[in-house]
């Protein structure tokens, strides 16, 4: 059936826009696709496809290609050729890597679909596909996501939900035209702070992780939907403890006047702070305390502030409060703080 099917196509030679072979039990790529310059739509899910044939390469007017749920092992370099590519799934395979130049001509793909394989982890490269707006990596083996993936910024979904991810990159600020994130069943335990920036996401769906708290600011998200389901989140079951105040070392001292003093626009140390790599690396990583507003490097005590959730939110069914990390610079401060914000107790 599947070769009459070929053979009809072949006979409409260039004009043969469409090529649909599902479930034919194929255990080969037809090398007689060569033969069809003009084809657009590229069908072959459900068959027994190992490896995509060379002649695949000449497919340059192709727009989608669909090898779900054959035998892949790889995403193939043969990928590269095809520049036309808007649509690619490959979702159901045993893949296990990206091959070397896989993602080089791929410019115009906006959707990649590779769910139920056996990706480890993501290349690099994959920054290549400029114009990708939705990208589902479910139900594979990742432990991690590259900083690159967070430089795709046309990307409005991500789905990398039923993986092994300990953490985001602190890079995803940059993924602004995200609109839908999901990481369900991971293992997160910390929300970077850059996901705060992300100002156009509307749904976020961290539901089965290890998360305790969420970022600073992470209320201010325009949210419409989110979900966090069986995380151990922070309750609202304050302890009584004692915390002495802490002499602070010379670096910190050093530290907090130098940022305080760039905060005020001292045009002596704005001037001389060009001279001094080492410092400016140094007070790169400083932070600003919740309660006073100023500058500091090193953390008093970690906080936590329960906070209701957005009205505008439709939320997991239990969840009453949200803990918010707060950062606190001293003692000092720590005793203005509001009803609200505890400390977080180490036992």
């Amino acid at each position: 059936m599947a070769e009459q099917l070929l053979v009809r196509a072949l006979k409409g030679g260039k004009s043969t826009k469409i090529i649909t072979l599902n479930g034919k039990k194929m255990t080969k790529m037809p090398s007689t696709l060569g033969k069809l310059p003009g084809l657009k739509t590229l069908d072959l899910q459900n068959n027994l496809i190992p490896k995509v044939c060379p002649e695949m390469s000449t497919l340059t007017q192709l727009t989608l290609l669909n090898l779900g749920n054959n035998l892949l092992e790889e995403v193939p370099e043969e990928l590269k050729f095809l520049t036309s590519l808007k649509k690619l799934h490959l979702f159901g395979n045993r893949i296990q890597r990206f091959a070397s130049g896989a993602c080089d001509g791929l410019q115009n793909l906006n959707l990649l679909n590779l769910n139920n394989n056996w990706l480890t982890c993501i290349p690099e490269e994959i920054c290549r596909l400029k114009s990708l707006t939705y990208l589902s990596i479910n139900h594979n083996q990742l432990a991690s996501i590259p900083r690159q993936l967070c430089f795709l910024r046309n990307l409005s979904e991500l789905q990398l939900n039923y993986n092994q991810l300990i953490c985001i990159p602190e890079e995803i600020k940059f993924l602004k035209r995200l609109q839908k994130l999901l990481l369900i069943s991971n293992n997160i335990e910390v929300l970077p702070e850059g996901l705060c920036d992300l100002k156009n996401l509307r749904i976020l769906d961290i539901a089965e992780n290890v998360i305790r708290i969420f970022p600073p600011r992470f209320q201010n998200l325009k949210l419409k939907e989110f979900y966090c389901e069986e995380n151990p989140l922070f309750q609202k079951q304050p302890v009584t403890a004692v915390q002495l105040e802490e002499v602070w070392s010379l670096q910190e001292i050093t530290s907090r006047f130098i940022m305080n003093e760039l905060a005020d626009q001292n045009p002596f140390l704005m001037e001389a702070i060009e001279w001094y790599p080492q410092v400016r690396d140094t007070i790169s990583k400083g932070r600003k305390c919740a309660i006073c507003g100023k500058s500091f490097l090193t953390i008093w005590i970690d906080c936590v502030e329960f906070v209701p959730p957005s009205k505008n939110w439709k939320i997991s069914r239990n969840l009453q409060l949200v803990p918010l990390r707060m950062l606190i610079c001293s003692y000092k401060c720590f005793k203005q703080r509001g009803p609200n914000l505890f400390g977080i107790a180490r036992v």
